[in-house]
């Protein structure tokens, strides 16, 4: 393998002989530069699940309806694979740390073959998903666009694993402005897609909400061709050709692969059904107080892609430097981290305090559905000092390949404390008067700060250990 056409650019080796601060702001440009393609990416995937809902609501009521019940019943397994695959990024970028590059395709390999295994067993449920809509007990129509939407999407999932695979090879080499790249293109091919199979535009038959599998299925597999093709020619990636280098199946990396994996997908996994969980509950509270939660939930989490995305760059760097054998840059840039992302968490503060009713007015006009988000709002800049030190401490423990144990901490914390604490303040008088929707949000509060404080006392604790 021809190690000279490696670029350094993307992950480049901490130079030490700079002071102390010179090497903070070293470490906080490479995070920029690895994470803000991430954010990037992050936003374009985003942008498919609104073309999605805008176009089908333009359809009809019951075509939006069937669409965002189908998007909520395939979402769960996409974000457990995006937590299970995304472990080959912090593998692979370990493995570029250390110069072991032979042992980054069987890698990547790996990685497709849990993405094929996990894409049937997908298809199989998604394909029987009857028994779950008889519980809904949902319209006839909607009902109907709901599973010929599966029908149509499933066929787009093989495609849509594997490019989570592939996208951990680029993103752990350093390069993650090629899966930015390739998530704006799937954006660029939905959208017309969308427009031709729902409105039956272009010859394409009319198929409402059902159109949007169709439409996302066919981006995918677009997309994840197209991805191979730049793998197979592009100069950067010749020394990882794929098909070249194939491998079988490999039982104990496979399993390996796993164990870092699966935790990182069950804790994302939790942390989602979270906030669908409290969605619900707050249902009996009118549709004005669900309508001022979710523009408050939409607003903290766009704020939340910057943090996660430099924990998702943390992750990277970590793991290089790990990987290089270079202990003393990782926890550097574990902990001076955390000073980077409190001063993203206060500025936000700064920014929802004042203009809640602003940010509100652009979702709403409804007087009583803003006065509702702007008081969560409130509670939201203090949500996001805790929440962006828990993803800042969790996604650097993952750059050191520490996964179970943040697990537990991230399932207690949400389901130990937050929903418990929140349902007791939001629906009881036990504590206090029944607070309403607040309830809901000082439980998240109290979760996150504990998964937050008991997180960054096992990074400081772990990090101290490597040396």
């Amino acid at each position: 393998m021809n190690h000279e056409i490696i670029d350094e650019t993307h992950q480049p080796k901490a130079d030490k002989k700079q002071p102390l601060i010179g090497r903070v702001k070293q470490e906080w440009s490479v995070l920029a530069k690895l994470g803000a393609p991430i954010l990037v990416a992050q936003l374009a995937q985003m942008a498919n699940g609104v073309i999605d809902v805008i176009m089908a609501g333009r359809a009809s009521a019951d075509d939006l309806t069937g669409v965002a019940i189908g998007n909520s019943l395939w979402t769960p397994l996409f974000l457990f694979m995006l937590g299970v695959l995304g472990a080959s990024q912090p593998i692979i970028s370990s493995l570029r740390g250390e110069g072991s590059h032979h042992k980054i395709v069987p890698v990547t390999w790996s990685a497709i073959y849990i993405g094929i295994c996990a894409a049937l067993i997908s298809i199989l449920a998604l394909t029987n998903i009857g028994p779950v809509l008889a519980l809904l007990n949902m319209e006839a129509k909607p009902e109907y666009i709901t599973v010929g939407y599966l029908q149509a999407f499933v066929w787009g999932i093989p495609a849509l694993f594997l490019l989570l695979a592939l996208r951990g090879l680029t993103d752990g080499l350093g390069h993650t402005k090629t899966f930015m790249a390739f998530s704006i293109l799937t954006a660029c091919i939905n959208a017309p897609l969308n427009y031709a199979f729902i409105y039956g535009k272009f010859g394409a038959p009319e198929l409402g909400g059902i159109g949007c599998g169709w439409a996302t299925a066919i981006s995918m597999w677009v997309t994840v061709i197209l991805y191979l093709v730049y793998l197979n020619f592009a100069k950067a990636f010749q020394n990882f050709h794929l098909w070249r280098h194939r491998i079988q199946p490999n039982l104990t990396e496979i399993k390996a692969f796993l164990s870092l994996g699966i935790p990182i997908g069950f804790t994302i996994f939790v942390e989602s059904t979270m906030f669908a969980v409290i969605a619900l509950l707050l249902a009996s509270f009118g549709s004005h107080i669900v309508a001022g939660h979710q523009i408050a939930i939409n607003v903290v989490s766009v704020m939340f892609m910057v943090p996660l995305s430099l924990g998702m760059a943390l992750t990277l760097r970590i793991s290089f430097l790990m990987g290089a054998k270079d202990k003393d840059s990782a926890n550097l840039v574990a902990k001076s981290s955390l000073i980077l992302v409190l001063i993203i968490a206060f500025f936000y503060a700064g920014i929802l305090v004042p203009f809640a009713e602003t940010l509100a007015g652009f979702y709403s006009t409804e007087q009583d559905v803003i006065d509702v988000a702007v008081v969560l709002l409130g509670y939201g800049a203090m949500f996001q000092i805790a929440d962006v030190i828990q993803v800042n401490s969790i996604s650097a423990l993952r750059g050191f390949k520490d996964t179970k144990i943040p697990m537990l901490i991230m399932v207690s914390s949400f389901w130990g404390i937050g929903i418990p604490l929140g349902y007791i303040l939001a629906k009881t008088d036990w504590l206090f008067p029944a607070m309403g929707a607040a309830g809901f949000w000082i439980g998240l509060i109290a979760g996150l700060t504990n998964a937050a404080f008991w997180l960054t006392l096992r990074l400081f604790r772990f990090s101290r250990v490597q040396r």
